[in-house]
């Protein structure tokens, strides 16, 4: 067989992990018609084709898939071994693809990549803030940062552990005027709750003791901000992480509930896909945000508590 160019191989893993010629360009750098001219070279070489093709799908074949089994580890640990030498360490340059979610975003990120853009000026920075949870690899993304009450566990991902996180119960005063100030588990159901979708309907309120708020949820959100204003306004009593409320606490216009019974505790985690070798750009914007996170770090003292 011919010698086949590793670029070319290159293109292919990418179209494979993104499920897309566009995001495969945007991954690598390039324009899609090159993506596309090297995959249709890499097929013409081996004498198969390892795509199919429509206009809203891009789909690998059967033999796409097993060209893939078997080169995508060389070729990933080929290419991030070339990028990583030495002498181009130095300096990280190129465009870092970041996504976290709305609030992490705006407290840690945007602090994080000023930092970063101004120290490293031959970087560029992309950052999707969702909070719906990214597949980083089919989506190419560099880093992911997230909190998580419980070890993450991700056979292809690697998290590192970059800060500790509080999550409390919060409420307004102009709430607890009205409906009472819950001291134990049991009078603490038969309040309003303000959930978040995605989180189990029972609090652990104690080593030991667990709440079934779920039949009392009058709201439900996806969105930190949004609860803490829902929070503010005296809908019902909810979880917050502590950097959201700290503030609020100091002004008055919320209040910790029960300190004594509750009390979770998590951390903040930087994600990225499991590799080997991980590019300069990301090893330095890693660095960065550990950086930041012992200037400013997210779980603050015990205050304002009821």
């Amino acid at each position: 067989m011919a010698t086949i160019d590793l670029n070319l191989m290159h293109a292919f893993v990418a179209v494979h992990d993104t499920g897309s010629f566009s995001r495969a360009a945007e991954r690598l750098g390039v324009p899609r018609s090159t993506v596309s001219r090297a995959v249709a070279t890499l097929e013409e070489s081996l004498g198969v084709r390892l795509f199919h093709r429509t206009t809203r799908k891009v789909s690998t074949t059967t033999a796409g898939v097993s060209l893939y089994d078997r080169v995508a580890p060389s070729v990933s640990s080929l290419v991030e071994s070339l990028a990583e030498l030495p002498e181009r360490e130095e300096e990280p340059s190129g465009t870092l693809r970041v996504t976290s979610t709305v609030d992490l975003g705006t407290i840690v990120l945007a602090e994080a990549v000023k930092r970063f853009t101004t120290r490293y000026p031959n970087t560029q920075v992309e950052v999707y803030l969702s909070n719906t949870l990214v597949d980083l690899v089919r989506d190419g993304f560099d880093l992911a940062l997230r909190i998580s009450l419980k070890a993450m566990r991700d056979s292809s991902l690697v998290a590192r552990k970059v800060g500790p996180v509080a999550v409390q119960l919060y409420a307004s005063p102009a709430y607890l005027a009205r409906r009472g100030t819950p001291r134990t588990p049991e009078e603490l159901q038969s309040h309003d709750w303000i959930g978040f979708r995605g989180a189990p309907p029972i609090l652990q309120v104690a080593p030991g003791s667990m709440a079934d708020v779920n039949a009392r949820t009058r709201v439900t959100c996806d969105d930190m901000f949004f609860a803490r204003e829902v929070l503010k306004a005296g809908a019902g009593i909810g979880m917050l992480p502590s950097h959201m409320a700290d503030v609020e606490v100091a002004a008055g216009t919320l209040v910790r509930v029960m300190p004594r019974w509750v009390s979770s505790t998590g951390a903040v985690y930087l994600v990225h896909p499991g590799r080997k070798h991980l590019p300069r750009k990301v090893t330095a914007f890693s660095e960065l945000v550990r950086e930041l996170l012992r200037q400013r770090p997210l779980a603050t003292s015990d205050k304002g508590g009821r």
